[in-house]
C-alpha cells in the first residue's frame, strides 16, 4: 500500500476487479472495525422497487450458503464484536466492531453475508413483519414525515425524493428472486468499498479482502445524476399531537464539492444554543424548545436543513425569524459567530476521525463521490480557508434558489396559504 497526500490520508489499494480497500490504522487503539460499502441506495431504485435495498441490508444477515441466521449472528458475539448494517439515499453498508486484531476476520464474516446471503422464504416472511413494523413507527413520527417531504419538496420526481425505507407494498410483495438480481446486478467491484479503522493491521486487511472479495464481477459504476431542486411546500395533519413540525431548507452542492462555506453556514445559523437561530427562536422569543441546522451531503447533491417544533400559532412568526436571519447572514456574517462556527466544525471533524463508524464511511463515501479519501489534515484546511465572503456568498446562493418547506402534525386549513404568505412577507 502507498499512502495519499496528505500524510493523514487513508491507505489505499485498488483490486483488479475494481474493489478498493482503504485503511486507517490506529496503532494506539485496541478496538476496531470493517465495512463494507455499497454504492446503492434508494435514489439508485425505480418506484416499482422503492424500498428493495433497505429489504436487503435486513435479509442479508438471515442467512447465507454457509450459515444460517444464528450462526452469522453467534460468530461475531463469540468475538465480542457487533455487527450491524444501514441504508442511505446513496449507499449501503454492513460494519463489524470489535477488537482490531480480528478484522480480518470481520472481512471474511461481512463477504459472506455481502455476497453469499440466500434470503430463505420463511425468514422473509418473519421479517416483512419487522419491516413494515418500522414502517408503522415511522408513519407515526411527525418529524420523520416531514423530513420526506421535505426531500418530495427538494427534488421532486427525481429518485432521490424517495424514502430510504421505502414502499409498503415493495416490502409486503418483493421476492427472494428480486432481491438476489438486486445484488447480482449492484453489488459488483467497482461499487464496493471495504474500509477497516482503528487497531488494525492494514495488511492483513488487504489479504482477507483480497481472498473474500477477489473474485467478485467488476461491474460498472453506479453513478448518480444529479438532483435538479424543485423547492416549494408539502403539508400534512398528522394526529400527533398538538405541536407543528417544520423542515426549511435550500440546496447545497454535493459531496463532491470542495467548497466548506455551506458546512460553516449551516453552523453559523444553527449549531448550539449562541447561534442566532436558537438564540432567536428559544432564547429571545421562547418560540421552540429545539431547533437546529444541518448540511447533508450526497452524491447528487445536498439540503440545508433547518427543523423545529412549535405550537401552532407560531408558524408565520417562526417562518417570517428564520426568513430574516437567512437574508442578515447573506448580507453580513459576525466574526464572532463564524469564529464559533469554525470551530465548532473543527471539532465535529477531529471527533470523527476518532471514530471508526464515521471514519470509514467518510472514506467509502470520498471514493464513491471524488474517487479518494480525504485525511482529516484537509478536512481541516478547507474549514479554516473559508472566510466571511464565501459563507455570504453561500447564504446567497440559497436564497436565489428559493426554499422548500414541509410542515406535519397539528396543521390546519389554509397552512400552506399561510406558508406562502410567511415567505413573501
Amino acid at each position: 500500500m502507498t499512502r495519499e497526500p496528505p500524510n493523514d490520508a487513508p491507505l489505499l489499494h485498488t483490486l483488479p476487479n475494481g474493489v478498493r480497500v482503504v485503511a486507517m490504522p490506529r496503532p494506539q487503539r485496541r478496538t476496531g472495525g470493517v465495512s463494507v460499502f455499497v454504492r446503492v441506495g434508494s435514489a439508485h431504485e425505480s418506484r416499482a422497487l422503492n424500498g428493495i435495498g433497505h429489504v436487503l441490508e435486513h435479509m442479508a444477515f438471515k442467512g447465507t450458503s454457509e450459515r444460517d441466521a444464528y450462526r452469522v449472528n453467534l460468530d461475531a458475539e463469540a468475538l465480542g464484536a457487533e455487527v450491524n448494517a444501514h441504508t442511505d439515499k446513496d449507499h449501503t453498508a454492513y460494519h463489524m466492531r470489535g477488537l482490531g486484531e480480528h478484522a480480518p476476520r470481520f472481512v471474511a464474516m461481512l463477504a459472506d453475508i455481502v455476497r453469499h446471503a440466500t434470503f430463505p422464504d420463511d425468514e422473509l416472511a418473519r421479517e416483512r413483519e419487522v419491516l413494515l413494523q418500522e414502517v408503522a413507527e415511522v408513519e407515526d413520527d411527525p418529524m420523520t414525515v416531514a423530513y420526506q417531504l421535505f426531500d418530495h419538496a427538494c427534488w421532486a420526481a427525481h429518485p432521490a425524493a424517495q424514502p430510504v425505507i421505502g414502499q409498503r407494498r415493495v416490502i409486503e410483495r418483493c421476492t427472494r428472486e428480486q432481491l438476489a438480481a438486486h445484488v447480482q446486478q449492484h453489488y459488483t467491484g467497482a461499487n464496493v468499498v471495504v474500509a477497516a479503522a482503528g487497531g488494525i493491521d492494514e495488511n492483513a486487511v488487504l489479504r482477507a479482502a483480497g481472498a473474500a472479495f477477489g473474485d467478485m464481477p467488476h461491474g460498472r459504476a453506479n453513478a448518480l445524476t444529479a438532483a435538479d431542486y424543485a423547492g416549494g411546500t408539502r403539508v400534512k395533519r398528522m394526529d400527533a399531537g398538538r405541536q407543528m413540525h417544520l423542515v426549511m431548507g435550500y440546496p447545497i452542492a454535493g459531496r463532491a464539492d470542495d467548497d466548506a462555506a455551506v458546512d460553516l453556514a449551516a453552523a453559523v445559523l444553527g449549531d448550539g444554543m449562541s447561534s442566532p437561530l436558537l438564540a432567536e427562536l428559544r432564547e429571545k422569543r421562547g418560540l421552540v424548545y429545539h431547533a437546529a441546522c444541518n448540511a447533508d451531503r450526497f452524491e447528487f447533491g445536498g439540503q440545508l436543513a433547518i427543523e423545529a417544533s412549535f405550537a401552532p400559532e407560531h408558524l408565520a412568526v417562526v417562518l417570517g425569524q428564520v426568513s430574516r436571519l437567512m437574508r442578515e447572514l447573506a448580507a453580513s456574517v459576525d466574526a464572532v459567530d463564524l469564529e464559533r462556527a469554525r470551530n465548532q466544525v473543527i471539532v465535529r471533524l477531529l471527533r470523527h476521525d476518532e471514530r471508526v463508524a464515521q471514519r470509514t464511511e467518510d472514506a467509502a463515501l470520498d471514493l464513491f463521490a471524488i474517487g479518494r479519501a480525504r485525511g482529516v489534515a484537509e478536512r481541516l484546511a478547507r474549514v479554516r480557508e473559508v472566510g466571511a465572503d464565501r459563507v455570504r456568498a453561500a447564504f446567497q446562493r440559497m436564497l436565489a434558489a428559493g426554499p422548500s418547506v414541509a410542515v406535519t402534525g397539528s396543521v390546519g386549513r389554509g397552512a400552506s396559504h399561510r406558508i406562502d404568505d410567511a415567505l413573501r412577507a
